[in-house]
């Protein structure tokens, strides 16, 4: 058995890359991920095979979308990203940084 604590981050460096940890895996992914700043590079889609389901824990954050929407999010907020649709970061707080939470599955 192994304990941890999600808003555990140590220290962040501004430049740092986004850091991605999987916190369990079976038929579905749980990570966390923790952005200081960072967000897609432009011109990249993230298009997942697998649905998202994904909780900012911390900081806020604004998704785009291939349509052109826009979500921005707080803390607190979640949102399901279904598969094969394209989303980008476009902003990630770093005071505080962003710690999601996100879940990787089939959530049809």
């Amino acid at each position: 058995m192994e304990k941890g604590n999600i808003f555990n981050i140590g220290r962040l460096e501004n430049d740092s890359a986004e850091i991605f940890q999987t916190l369990t895996q079976g038929s579905s992914l749980i990570e966390r991920i923790i952005s200081n700043g960072q967000i897609t590079p432009c011109g990249e889609w993230y298009d997942q095979d697998l649905d998202e389901w994904v909780l900012l824990l911390q900081g806020n954050a604004t998704l785009l979308f291939e349509d052109n929407s826009i979500i921005n999010l707080l803390t607190g907020d979640y949102i399901l990203i279904k598969a094969h649709q394209k989303h980008r970061v476009t902003f990630t707080s770093n005071s505080p940084p962003c710690i999601w939470l996100a879940i990787h599955g089939n959530f049809s």
